[in-house]
């Protein structure tokens, strides 16, 4: 699953495995604070989830969305995947994106000041495999498809404008996103088995309709990479159903001579001159020093859940990381994301791979002093 980190009043929210990636220490070591999280549970069947029912003192919560039913005037989409929010004047917007094949998108949830559903919309329709997101500085969503040949659509959360394909933000399987105010790029995971990581330099900071599209290149093992421009970000796509190898495209991680592989290249997070990410095929999480141009692992999270398998939510504030959340049983935790004042978290559950009856997913809120737990 694809997650977002929304810093909030100094506390930001992260998937399990990025924060280890996020906040590791350099000798591999696990962040300050507490080992075990607040909550855990098995979501289970159709009733709500056990993970809400074991809540420290002082957090409620509830299920705000349920797939296949209709909330607020939109039916709620199956396979939830990434999400955030954003302030809309005394209320706040959910937005989560759905990771269904041709019928992926972003739907969005507006809350009213005291919490109550107000509405929901679809933001983005017809995307594929919708998983990768994050907001950037100027309040839109990033929706990133996770095909071969996939787009980044920038859209707007408030539904007043239509979705735009960003095509010069490049083609190809999204695993991660994050925004990097300080330098003015976007960087992007690639989630193949060699796929390559690459950062976005817009020619104005705030619209990514046109910009430069660079791969990292540098040779195994060694700390210090550079990046290289792509030729051709915006391939053509190549119709559904045909053969990849017969269409003579040049996938962008081809167009470059000697990129840094990466084996599927999942969650990212940009914080303080660095970004950390995760790669799920070895299960490694390594750290790119913007600033010095140096990449370095920090530590192997073999064994433990990988990017797309976590059931973790861990709140950070500074160096302070205090797991949350866990989900068991097989399910999986998607889009966790704290509202703008910090008091409520939002996150899909979905069941495991394969389960019959197949349980539907649930978005879900949690409401309490968040703050109070980081400062503990």
């Amino acid at each position: 699953m694809q997650g977002t980190s929304v810093r909030s009043a100094e506390l930001s929210v992260l998937p399990g495995a990025v924060w280890r990636a996020a906040f590791a220490r350099d000798d591999g070591r696990e962040p300050p604070g507490r080992s075990e999280p607040y909550a855990q549970g098995d979501p289970g069947g159709p009733s709500p989830p056990e993970v809400l029912r074991a809540l420290p003192p002082g957090f409620t919560g509830r299920i705000v969305a349920r797939s296949g039913e209709r909330t607020v005037g939109v039916v709620w989409h199956a396979a939830p995947d990434g999400g955030g929010c954003f302030p809309d004047g005394d209320g706040w917007i959910y937005v989560s994106n759905c990771a269904l094949p041709l019928l992926g998108g972003v739907t969005a949830l507006r809350f009213a000041q005291d919490g109550t559903l107000r509405d929901g919309y679809r933001v983005l329709s017809g995307a594929d495999r919708s998983g990768a997101g994050t907001a950037t500085p100027w309040n839109t969503w990033l929706s990133g498809e996770r095909t071969p040949y996939g787009r980044i659509f920038e859209c707007d959360p408030y539904g007043l404008r239509a979705p735009r394909p960003r095509l010069a933000m490049g083609l190809f399987r999204h695993g991660g996103v994050a925004c990097d105010s300080d330098r003015g790029v976007v960087y992007l995971t690639e989630g193949e088995p060699d796929g390559c990581l690459y950062r976005f330099r817009p020619h104005d900071w705030g619209d990514l309709t046109t910009g430069v599209l660079d791969v990292m290149i540098g040779a195994p093992g060694e700390e210090a990479v550079a990046w290289e421009r792509v030729p051709a970000p915006a391939t053509a796509q190549v119709p559904f159903g045909e053969d990849v190898s017969l269409a003579g495209h040049v996938p962008l991680r081809e167009q470059v001579k000697g990129p840094r592989r990466f084996a599927r290249g999942g969650d990212c997070h940009y914080r303080d001159g660095l970004l950390r990410f995760v790669t799920e095929g070895d299960g490694r999480a390594w750290v790119y020093d913007a600033a010095r141009e140096r990449l370095t692992v920090t530590h192997d999270i073999t064994g433990r859940p990988r990017g797309g398998e976590d059931g973790e939510i861990t709140l950070v504030a500074g160096d302070r990381a205090v797991p949350f959340l866990r989900v068991t049983g097989g399910w999986t935790v998607a889009g966790p994301s704290m509202s703008p004042v910090g008091d409520r978290l939002y996150f899909s559950c979905r069941p495991p791979h394969g389960a019959r009856p197949a349980p539907a997913s649930v978005t879900v809120e949690v409401r309490g002093p968040f703050q109070d737990l980081v400062r503990a």
